[in-house]
């Protein structure tokens, strides 16, 4: 068993959501469904809390009722390996809904907020060389998704 599992606060769409995200995302699948019981404190036979795995990362969402909504303090980030991968899934989860933000960033239909990070985006902020890290950083803040070749661009100066 996974030691530390994210919980996600749903208000009545957790096992829509989980169904959704395991959709996206290879290697994906729900584990466990449980329901409320006669004591509440939601509606007895309703889903209380869906267990579901992302790629092999376990998360649980609850459903929770409307008083917890997601806000962007929380986020999941996402490695991608190309360009391919960045739009595949930018696609997906803005889709019905979702919305694209600044960076890489986004909101899912649920209100989820997503980081898609192509890998070479984190090889470049790396760089040892400020110059190339300030330019690379730059054109990322004119970005919603990701592009990788503007990135590659500004590196080189």
């Amino acid at each position: 068993m996974q030691k530390i599992t994210t919980f996600l606060w749903f208000d009545t769409q957790a096992e829509e959501a989980a169904r959704f995200y395991t959709s996206v995302f290879a290697n994906s699948r729900i584990t466990a469904v449980t329901h409320y019981a006669e004591e509440g404190p939601g509606e007895a036979g309703t889903v209380m809390t869906v267990a579901f795995e992302l790629d092999g990362q376990g998360f649980v969402a609850l459903n929770g009722g409307p008083m917890f909504p997601f806000t962007e303090a929380i986020s999941l980030q996402v490695d991608c390996a190309d360009q391919q991968e960045v739009d595949e899934l930018w696609a997906k989860l803005t889709a019905d809904g979702g919305a694209g933000g600044p960076c890489g960033w986004l909101k899912d239909r649920y209100g989820l907020s997503w980081q898609i990070v192509p890998r070479v985006l984190i090889e470049l902020i790396a760089d040892p060389d400020p110059a190339r890290v300030g330019r690379v950083t730059a054109a990322m803040l004119r970005m919603q998704k990701i592009e990788i070749q503007p990135l590659l661009d500004a590196a080189r100066g």
